[in-house]
């Protein structure tokens, strides 16, 4: 039986995948504005060009590239003060 004061961890991954999408979205939409420019800073890593793993029958492909922007550490930060106080 859960204590009535016990989170939910899915809870607090949903949360954090919102706000780094919705984080992610307004740096795109605030990109051309001169005021808020600042929000899209932000450094992208991973893979240049996809790993291609071809087994003949089965052609695996493998990439990964993670944008991380000031909006989306302010999502981040804000999705956990929202968990904070469910």
């Amino acid at each position: 039986m859960k204590r009535a004061g016990s989170k939910n961890a899915w809870v607090l991954l949903l949360l954090m995948l919102a706000g780094i999408v919705l984080g992610g979205f307004i740096a795109t939409l605030t990109a051309h504005i001169p005021a808020l420019s600042w929000l899209s800073y932000g450094q992208s890593f991973g893979l240049d060009s996809p790993i291609v793993l071809n087994l003949g029958i089965l052609v695996i492909t493998f990439g990964l590239s993670i944008n991380i922007t000031i909006a989306s550490i302010i999502g981040l930060i804000l999705a956990a003060i929202v968990y904070h106080f469910i």
